[in-house]
């Protein structure tokens, strides 16, 4: 492989990366969950060695760590499941305000764009038939997904006991897979992954946490109504960087609109929203999950996409922690520093254009850079 030329290194690089989001659209069922049930033993890693370090049998061990993160899981369900209840109990009231929010629309576009109320309740009463013609393929395609979803709570419990009982053996198929003289990088490799991967997703559940827990109280005492509701759906999908955020402001004023004839709620639910996010992104979060996971904007974006379109919620989901093995590979990697760079924040203070040496590896963009701040200072 060293001996190739270098376009055809480049070549082999860009075929691979076709064929490994090839597999991944078209074994993304199978992939998924094997994905989901890697990370979660990653989790579960610390209290499997707690466990065993007591003295508990090795197998009843996962099986108590399995029960943990189940009854995690449970809990807020059970939690979304009585904020829903209530939401339900209020439906005639929610029917109420929405139907005053329709007249109030309706009469704001008849005055603006000239449409008759009977006009714009003709479309409205067209576009329903046709949502009611095509009930029966949405009602089997949502059929398909729930099938999809039970399969996949199904495997991923089996998949991490498994991954937790046959650590060792996959850990050596690792090794095996490499030269004696590179297992010191692997070692490094694999230790950096783990601390990053748990790092990270403990991260991201006390992010969930103290966002729900301060969002809802703060909406609560303002007397927003479905309060806890509206904090635990956005703290979830704001994992989904980017596009999450978006969805949850959208899910919070909806939620703001059935249940209040109000529009100065709704924009109280925005505003708090908007507080605590820049709380979460500026202050918090940077403090409990650090730099260490070093993934670039851009990038970021183009991963939750891909992993959406490929695997949908599970991908997007799991895109930032799969991109960041991704780079923790390459940056232990000889031959593949350049994509760890790629995907990385480590943005060059000069110009590759004007300066060669920013073109040569980082100890002497480094060098570089550092020369140029001693020029400006002297300046």
């Amino acid at each position: 492989m060293n001996n190739l030329p270098l376009t055809v290194k480049r070549s082999i690089e860009l075929l691979g990366i076709c064929l490994l989001l090839a597999l991944f659209s078209v074994a993304s069922d199978i992939i998924m969950p094997l994905l989901m049930a890697f990370f979660v033993s990653l989790v579960l890693l610390p209290v499997y060695r707690f466990l065993v370090k007591i003295k508990i049998p090795e197998v009843i061990a996962i099986v108590l760590s399995i029960l943990t993160a189940s009854l995690v899981i449970i809990g807020i369900g059970t939690l979304l499941s009585f904020q829903i209840a209530s939401l339900v109990r209020e439906f005639p009231q929610i029917e109420k305000n929405i139907n005053q929010h329709w007249a109030t629309l309706s009469s704001w576009i008849e005055q603006e764009f000239e449409v008759s109320a009977s006009k714009q309740l003709s479309v409205l009463n067209e576009q329903s038939s046709k949502l009611l013609n095509n009930a029966g393929s949405y009602l089997s395609g949502a059929a398909v997904t729930l099938t999809g979803v039970f399969v996949f709570v199904g495997l991923v419990p089996i998949y991490v006991f498994l991954l937790l009982f046959y650590k060792n053996l996959l850990l050596r198929f690792v090794f095996l897979w490499f030269k004696q003289e590179d297992h010191p990088q692997v070692e490094s490799a694999l230790r950096g992954t783990e601390v990053i991967i748990k790092s990270y997703l403990f991260g991201l559940l006390i992010q969930i946490t103290y966002m729900t827990i301060l969002l809802g109280t703060i909406l609560m005492l303002f007397g927003i109504k479905h309060a806890w509701l509206i904090a635990i759906i956005f703290a979830v999908l704001n994992l989904i960087p980017y596009v999450g955020a978006l969805i949850g402001n959208i899910i919070g004023v909806l939620l703001t609109l059935s249940s209040s004839n109000q529009l100065s709620q709704v924009l109280l639910v925005l505003g708090v929203i908007a507080a605590v996010q820049f709380l979460d992104n500026n202050i918090l979060m940077p403090r409990i999950v650090g730099s260490k996971v070093k993934i670039n904007a851009l990038v970021s974006i183009i991963a939750v996409i891909v992993g959406g379109t490929i695997a949908g919620i599970s991908g997007m989901f799991l895109s930032l922690p799969l991109v960041a093995i991704f780079k923790i590979m390459f940056d232990h990697s000889t031959g593949f520093k350049h994509w760890g760079f790629l995907l990385g924040d480590e943005r060059p203070g000069l110009s590759p254009m004007t300066n060669p040496v920013v073109r040569l590896r980082n100890k002497h963009v480094r060098k570089a850079e550092e020369t140029n701040e001693d020029n400006d200072e002297k300046e």
